[in-house]
């Protein structure tokens, strides 16, 4: 009996400390419009997936689908503007909750990424999505360049969103447009 006490006690200590250190989700904006944000987004600066880590010229894609799902293609040039177009298409899906600014991204069956919009100016020009865990996020606008002011604002509310603004890549954009997007 004693070492079954032992155990849970152990067990719920442990459960305990790893509720203790999950940041707190990431509170997304009041409401999106999907329709709306549809198209063409440059990313103009980001802390960066594996595979994104050295793009350039990046731009994400989204579209409605007839099924009420939302498909994305990301294109970049991978190490510098004269590379290949690399591409990936993953399918989002928007939450019932979080009226429209929640979605999960689904690269692969059957795990789905969080995918929260955090920041949308008023005219659907500039927006930050981001997730809880602060491990990536996102700072696109739908012209490859923003102004300093504009970038600043950016990263002063990523920084606030409880991100390391350190680790945030600038993304080289040369405004020359890349092959549109193809659907899978």
């Amino acid at each position: 009996m004693n070492a079954t006490r032992w155990i849970v006690s152990g067990l719920a200590l442990a459960l305990l400390a790893a509720c203790a250190t999950r940041p707190p989700a990431i509170p997304p904006v009041a409401e999106v419009d999907v329709p709306r944000f549809m198209g063409d987004w440059y990313v103009i600066a980001h802390i960066p997936t594996r595979p994104e880590r050295d793009a350039y010229d990046a731009v994400e894609t989204y579209a409605l689908r007839d099924d009420g799902r939302i498909q994305t293609t990301f294109r970049y040039r991978d190490g510098g503007f004269d590379a290949p177009v690399e591409t990936m298409h993953p399918v989002g899906t928007v939450r019932e909750h979080g009226n429209g600014a929640i979605w999960g991204m689904q690269f692969f069956w059957p795990i789905q990424a969080e995918y929260v919009i955090v920041d949308l100016d008023p005219d659907y020009q500039r927006t930050i999505v981001g997730r809880s865990k602060r491990d990536y996020v996102w700072f696109m606008a739908r012209t490859p360049t923003v102004s300093d002011a504009q970038y600043e604002a950016a990263l002063r509310r990523i920084g606030d969103l409880g991100y390391d603004v350190s680790k945030v890549r600038r993304v080289p954009q040369s405004g020359n447009p890349l092959p549109p997007a193809q659907n899978p």
